[in-house]
Parts: C-alpha cells; sequence; structure tokens
C-alpha cells in the first residue's frame, strides 16, 4: 500500500506523540513524577515516529514473515536510536543521554531493544490498521493543512531549543540570576526542562580540533573516504573475480558508492559505543545492521526510481533477493575490521587536518555532493519518465533527456535492473 508524503508526515507526528506518552508513562510509573521526555518542548519524540514510518513503508516488502519483520523491527528501531542520540548530541552541543539498548554491549540492553522492537512490532500489526481504516474519515485537505502546521511548529521548536542550548549551559543558567531578555528567559526555561528529564545530562566542552570526537565534519570525510574505498573495492571485486569491468558508482560524476558511504557512517555512529566491547558484539550488531541497511536501500531504490542496483535471488539463504545470509556475515566481519582496526586510525588522520582549511574543504564536499547528488536523482527519474514515454515538459527536462541519455545512464550502471521488467 502506498502513501502520499502528507500521510507519512502524519504518521510520523502521531508515533512521535504516542511514544512521547508511552515514555512519560513509564516515567510517572517508575519515578511517580512527571517529567517532559525529549529533545522537543512540544510532545513529540521524533525517533519514535521516524522508526515507526520506516517500518510501514519497509515491512510490507516483507510479505507474512514474521520473523524477518521482527528482525527487521529490531535493527530500525535500534539504529533509529542511536542515529537520534547522535543528531540531539551535535544539535544541542552536549552529550546526550544514550538509552541502554542493542548496541550497548550487554544482555540487559539487548533484552531491552527486543522488548521495545515487540513494542513497535505490535504497534505495526494492531494499532496501524485502525490508523488506516480511520483515515479515510479526515478530509484530505484538512489533513494536509494540519500536518504542514505542525510539522512547520516542530521544525520551528527543533531549531528554537537547538539555539537556546548553543546560546547558553547549565552552569551559566544555574549561576546567573538575571531574567533581562527574552532569549535568557528561553534558555533557562529549556534548560530547566531538560535538566529536571535527564538530571545525568553533561554539557559539552569547547572543541579547537577539527572533527573531534564523532562530529559531523569528521562523518563528512568518513562518508567521503568510504565511498571512494567502496567503489574501488567493489570494481575491482567485479574486475578479478566476475571478469566484468563495470562503472560501480552511485553517481553521474566520480567514483563515489553511497551504498558504502552511507553505510559506514551507519555503522560507526550505531557501533562505535561498542568498540570497547568484545567483538563478537561489534560482529552481531554489524551482521544485523548490515543486511537490514542493505534491504532499506534495495526498497529506497525501487520506491524512488523503480530500479534495483542488486539482486541476490539466486543465491541461497537470500531474503527477497535484496541481501543475503553469507553477506550479512561479511557485512558483521567488516564492522569488527572498521571499528576495530580502520575508523581508530583515520579518525586520528582526519582531526590532524587543519581546522580552518578543514571547515572549509567540507563545506566544499558538502556542496559538491549535494550537487551530484541532485543532478543524478534528477536524471534517474527523467530516465524513468522517458522510458514511460513522457515528453520533456520544460527547458531542464530537454536539457537531461540530451546530456543525459538512455545509453549514458545504462552505460553508467550496467548492473541496474527495471523492476516493471523483472515483474512483467
Amino acid at each position: 500500500m502506498s502513501f502520499e508524503w502528507y500521510e507519512l508526515g502524519f504518521f510520523l507526528l502521531l508515533y512521535s506523540f504516542l511514544g512521547w506518552c508511552a515514555e512519560m508513562l513509564v516515567y510517572a510509573f517508575t519515578s511517580r513524577s512527571f517529567r517532559n521526555v525529549g529533545f522537543l518542548t512540544m510532545p513529540l519524540i521524533l525517533t519514535y515516529g521516524f522508526t515507526m514510518t520506516v517500518l510501514i513503508v519497509v515491512l510490507p516488502f516483507l510479505g507474512d514473515n514474521v520473523a524477518l519483520q521482527l528482525i527487521m523491527t529490531l535493527m530500525v528501531s535500534a539504529v533509529i536510536d542511536a542515529l537520534g542520540v547522535f543528531i540531539a548530541g551535535k544539535l544541542s552541543g552536549v552529550a546526550w543521554p544514550r538509552r541502554a539498548g542493542m548496541l550497548g554491549g550487554n544482555i540487559k540492553g539487548f533484552a531491552a531493544s527486543v522488548v521495545i522492537a515487540l513494542a513497535f512490532f505490535l504497534a505495526y500489526q494492531i494499532f496501524q490498521p485502525l490508523v488506516i481504516f480511520l483515515l479515510p474519515l479526515i478530509p484530505k485537505l484538512v489533513l494536509r493543512i494540519v500536518t504542514d502546521v505542525i510539522l512547520c511548529l516542530a521544525v520551528i521548536d527543533l531549531v528554537t531549543v537547538s539555539a537556546a542550548f548553543r546560546r547558553g549551559n547549565y552552569a551559566d543558567m544555574k549561576n546567573d540570576s538575571r531574567s533581562a531578555g527574552l532569549a535568557d528567559k528561553l534558555v533557562t526555561r529549556v534548560w530547566s526542562r531538560v535538566k529536571k528529564a535527564y538530571p545525568e545530562i553533561e554539557t559539552g566542552e569547547k572543541e579547537y580540533i577539527f572533527g573531534k570526537g564523532l562530529s559531523a565534519d569528521k562523518l563528512v570525510w568518513v562518508f567521503l573516504i568510504s565511498s571512494l574505498l567502496g567503489d574501488l573495492i567493489e570494481t575491482l571485486y567485479c574486475g578479478f573475480v566476475n571478469g566484468e569491468w563495470m562503472s560501480r558508482s552511485s553517481l553521474l560524476y566520480g567514483p563515489f558508492s553511497l551504498v558504502w558511504g552511507i553505510g559506514a557512517v551507519v555503522l560507526t555512529v550505531s557501533l562505535l559505543p561498542l568498540s570497547k566491547k568484545n567483538d563478537r558484539w561489534v560482529f552481531i550488531g554489524g551482521f544485523f545492521i548490515g543486511g537490514a541497511y542493505e534491504y532499506l536501500c534495495s526498497v529506497f531504490t525501487e520506491l524512488v526510481f523503480g530500479t534495483v542496483f542488486w539482486d541476490y535471488s539466486y543465491m541461497p539463504l537470500n531474503i527477497g533477493g535484496r541481501t543475503n545470509v553469507l553477506f550479512m556475515f561479511f557485512w558483521g566481519l567488516l564492522s569488527v575490521v572498521w571499528i576495530k582496526s580502520v575508523y581508530p586510525p583515520m579518525s586520528k588522520a582526519i582531526e590532524r587536518i587543519p581546522p580552518i582549511a578543514g571547515k572549509l574543504i567540507t563545506w566544499i564536499i558538502v556542496a559538491a555532493m549535494l550537487l551530484n547528488g541532485s543532478l543524478t536523482g534528477m536524471a534517474m527519474l527523467r530516465y524513468n519518465f522517458r522510458r514511460a514515454g513522457y515528453e520533456a515538459a520544460s527547458d531542464y527536462d530537454a536539457f537531461l533527456d540530451t546530456h543525459y541519455t538512455d545509453e549514458r545512464i545504462e552505460k553508467r550502471w550496467p548492473n541496474m535492473i527495471i523492476v516493471e521488467e523483472t515483474e512483467g
């Protein structure tokens, strides 16, 4: 079942609110007190909303296989929670508390993650069908307007809270009794709420080393380096093992494999907390997260572009042809090598980049990748429209038709499979 973007936005908000209610009730039951949980001032915890929205889109591709659906739910919830903690920390500039979970490297945390995943799965199986049944009762225009308004308010809330964190820290608010300006009152209120909800929270330190710690700057470089290495590894593998020398890049320009680049970022953010743990925890995390990630990438390209770039249907123990147990095993091994051996020296090398030059080059990398990715996406969409028989409707369409012909697209991605043809 396909959904409009505003319907997905509604699901995001609905489950963000229900997640906030669940955490508030759990805290009230265990501590017999109330706290406004979450990063936002609004009663929303976005990690719950994003998790359920991803599950609503992806789980139907797994059919009626309950075991695979549960595993996918566990992986998606664990990774989005880890990414949420990382993003909250970067937006606020403080060490945001991380909930003990599957990626904590202990049995208790794993059990807690399983319980949370079961709650998500039950919500998907029992509550979501009720939501789908009742959704048509709301006029589409009303649903779209309400969703857009609340999403805008959530963005404003996110920006406001982030700015309040950046303006001052808890020590300043505690020792400074001034109340002259609205901004100061806002900062004090935000810090008061957060410290009440998360007493263990710590303020971050001012960083003068480029890319210090697990920073956004460092992750940009991790993405770039891993994209280059991934493209090189896949090209050599196909050439020497399969005897086929072909482009393995994800973009129109440059030898960049987005699957490897984004995968390295996901594995780093998710599994780095396990770097001090036994290798088996890193392997288990990489095994399942890598498999789920590869599956999600395949689903994404099919939904957005109507194509898939790999098909493992011919391999034993494959999961819908999108991933397979053998490659999940390789993901686990790769994760151990990455977290234990490759990432630490790479991290130190990135931190030795001069700060000013590092910042400038980082922004150039981000801008170049965004332009390259946007052009690639538009060229792929136009390729699909041409195949469907749609004529150029604008000068930009004509530009794409002239410079990015079917022949050029198919040469750039020779392993591309059109979904409609495979189903026909």
